[in-house]
């Protein structure tokens, strides 16, 4: 193992630690500097050999072009952050802000703002740590941010803890495609999404704090994936007043999320939600939905394959308050308007009523695996009839009088 000092002082000299009656260096001498140190640790990353660490002090540091790590087995550490920043503002070169297509990767303490595309991504490693990083675009909640901000994909063996991410025009902490995740402790504002699990299997989610964001956490299944998620736990969150206006690209999925949403199930199975805080998200605080509500399964593309039904969803132990008060989409406002009055609020859960048909018994119930069950006290489900257009909401709580079995903890 071992430790660039030559990177170590390239760093230092640039960190901006002024003293007292020290010429400040021009323009043209800062981009000079900032141009040797971004070739510099470019350099470090491309010639790093398995169980290397590249240690970055603090210091606000600009890059014009992404960064990339191929090899297995590297560390990457900065002083924290708020005081290692990697500024990617004036990017004109890349997809990234950092790519990294290696296992047993760790990077820790240190933020990536204002790249032109995703900040940190992170394809098809296993053993990846994500810690203490921030991931932020500074001018706050915009179309042409980056779509994500904390990015593993088609990954194995996933933790990301302590993180924070802001201004994502996608998904701000995002784990796709991947197996066995431990997503804890996190922060999440100001993103489409706060917080998203798609097309994973063995997830844990919990410990986390999503709020100001246009839903909080969602756990996603999306079609025309080699890989179906299922088995995610979801518990021990704060999902607070995520109610910011949508701003996702027109035709990306979570352009189809409804701002005011606490967490959003849509297409997946084997879902446990409980033990968390909930509240004050507009629209609901939970909404469960198939695929069907947001897309057509007869679009050219989609394989027959897919299931656009969640199934095997278990909601209990959350303490619910406020929420459903002024759900942001038309349909969805005549529906509280409807059933609950100018002054009322839709429940704290809300399924849009698609079902597997094929799947229903004499009684018209679906297996006992299959279904949607809840044990939260007093919180009620309100079928919104998404097959029927809404026309005929139900209130009837029989079909949820049931319990799942839970989850085990994700270990790796």
């Amino acid at each position: 193992m071992k430790v660039s000092g030559a990177l170590v002082l390239a760093v230092l000299l640039l960190a901006g630690c002024q003293k007292a009656g020290e010429v400040v260096p021009q323009q043209s001498e800062l981009a000079a500097q900032n141009a040797a140190f971004q070739k510099q640790l470019q350099g470090q990353l491309l010639d790093a050999q398995p169980g290397d660490i590249i240690t970055i002090p603090a210091g606000k540091f600009l890059f014009d072009r992404s960064l990339s790590l191929t090899v297995d087995g590297v560390t990457i550490r900065g002083a924290g952050q708020d005081k290692t920043i990697l500024s990617f503002k004036n990017q004109v070169a890349g997809a990234e802000g950092l790519l990294v297509t290696a296992s047993d990767f760790t990077i820790e303490n240190l933020a990536i703002e204002d790249t032109r595309g995703d900040a940190l991504k992170v394809n098809e490693g296993k053993n990846i740590i994500i810690r203490g990083v921030r991931t932020e675009w500074t001018r706050g909640p915009n179309t042409e941010n980056g779509a994500y901000g904390i990015y593993p994909v088609q990954t194995q063996n996933v933790l990301v803890e302590n993180c924070i991410a802001k201004g994502a025009s996608d998904a701000g902490i995002y784990v796709g495609q991947s197996r066995d995740i431990i997503m804890r402790n996190n922060l999440a504002e100001g993103n489409v999404a706060g917080m998203e699990v798609e097309n994973s299997i063995n997830a844990d989610v919990y410990g986390n704090t999503a709020r100001g964001n246009t839903g909080g956490i969602l756990v996603f299944n999306l079609p025309n994936l080699e890989q179906r998620g299922y088995q995610t736990r979801v518990h021990d969150n704060v999902v607070v007043a995520n109610n910011l206006k949508n701003f996702a690209h027109k035709g990306a999925i979570v352009s189809t999320v409804p701002a005011g949403t606490g967490i959003l199930v849509m297409a997946n199975d084997k879902v446990e939600i409980f033990n968390n805080i909930i509240k004050d998200n507009k629209t609901a605080n939970i909404i469960i939905s198939s695929y069907l509500s947001v897309g057509s399964m007869d679009e050219k593309g989609i394989k027959p394959s897919f299931d656009p039904y969640p199934e095997g969803i278990y909601i209990h132990g959350n303490a619910f308050e406020g929420g459903g008060n002024a759900p942001s989409q038309l349909d969805l406002k005549a529906l509280k308007l409807a059933m609950f009055g100018l002054k009322g609020h839709l429940p704290d859960i809300m399924w849009d009523g698609y079902v597997n048909t094929a799947l229903l018994d004499e009684k018209g119930q679906l297996p006992p695996d299959k279904r949607i069950c809840v044990q939260n006290g007093g919180a009620k489900v309100i079928n919104a009839d998404g097959p029927g257009g809404y026309k005929h909401p139900s209130m009837d709580q029989s079909p949820y009088a049931c319990t799942l079995p839970s989850w085990p903890a994700v270990t790796f």
